[in-house]
């Protein structure tokens, strides 16, 4: 008996396809999941599919499961949630989440998946890679109470940072993009939005996810003196100019970067820093974050809408409820 499963892959430039896949049995200390949902996060997933990535970071921007080399063919993805159908009784039946690519089945350590709380939702679950990168964002830019913030960059990872600060003690929250309907999602996550020209300055934090040069020099301009700007932008292969004339010296500005990669607190590991990120989903206004929904089948035509902005988007949520495993996943 030989046991496959579906998954998405990229082929070349513009192009992917739904592939069967040969799925070994769950050994011992593995679990198999059945996938519920997954995520497109638009960012890097089309800088993959454009085969954006520059050969030297060809290893930085590995996935965790991914299978295949840059720039093509890859299976690539790192927001899923489903359910262990086969491992351990602790986790059996229980949801969970996993830095795992689009595929309808997959095995992996136990290890590598993460418990989703009674809480949060499967379907809102998927977030949970990203808002992990927006608690990492935070713990490597150490706001205080009473802060001036400003969040230039209203996509995923933006928005996630935005919601994450949504609620801190005495802060001034405000979302910067050059989209006006990202006004929306700034008002469901209850926090103040501006076009650059008309956003808050004298701010003493401002985070940086546009991965735009103008979007930069506006996150420099909205510093007070001292202040930091926190750069998440992932720039792929593009040459980028940094404004650090005028006044940068003399307000002594300061620009660091911050990367999931590394866990922003060294008393704190990787799995409770995916813990902390999937208990802050319990908030339904992280919902403002799921922009748009498509069956797993559909992804081939999909990806190359999301890449071109065709599909406007945050997180794209890939759905798989509809998908018969009625032996399916099984051929002799």
């Amino acid at each position: 008996m030989t046991r496959t499963a579906s998954a998405f892959w990229l082929n070349e430039s513009g192009e992917g396809e739904v592939r069967q896949v040969t799925l070994a049995g769950p050994g011992p200390g593995e679990v198999e999941v059945r996938t519920l949902f997954s995520g497109v996060s638009r960012g890097t997933e089309t800088l993959v599919f454009r085969g954006g990535v520059p050969e030297n970071q060809y290893a930085v921007m590995r996935a965790p499961f991914q299978e295949g080399e840059f720039p093509w063919p890859v299976k690539y993805g790192y927001l899923n949630v489903g359910v262990v159908e086969h491992g351990p009784e602790r986790l059996r039946g229980r949801t969970v989440f996993c830095l795992y690519p689009h595929q309808t089945r997959y095995v992996v350590p136990e290890t590598a998946v993460t418990l989703v709380p009674d809480t949060v939702p499967a379907a809102r679950a998927v977030l949970a890679g990203t808002v992990e990168t927006a608690v990492n964002a935070v713990w490597d830019a150490r706001p205080l109470i009473g802060d001036r913030i400003a969040v230039v960059g209203g996509g995923m990872v933006g928005s996630s940072i935005a919601a994450v600060l949504a609620t801190f003690p005495g802060a001034r929250v405000q979302l910067v993009d050059a989209d006006p309907a990202r006004a929306a999602v700034a008002d469901q996550l209850g926090i103040g939005f501006a076009l650059p020209g008309n956003a808050l300055d004298g701010c003493d934090l401002v985070f940086h996810a546009s991965a735009t040069e103008p979007g930069l020099t506006t996150a420099l301009n909205l510093l007070a003196p001292e202040g930091r700007v926190v750069e998440l932008s992932w720039y792929g292969d593009r040459k980028i100019a940094v404004p650090l004339g005028e006044f940068f010296h003399s307000r002594r500005l300061t620009i660091r970067s911050s990367q999931v990669g590394t866990v922003g607190r060294p008393d704190r590991t990787y799995a409770e820093r995916m813990a902390l990120a999937l208990d802050l989903l319990a908030d339904d206004r992280f919902d403002a974050l799921i922009t748009g929904d498509s069956r797993f089948e559909e992804l081939p035509d999909v990806m190359p809408k999301l890449a071109d902005g065709e599909i406007p988007a945050l997180c794209h949520r890939i759905d798989y409820s509809h998908i018969n495993y009625g032996g399916s996943h099984v051929s002799e």
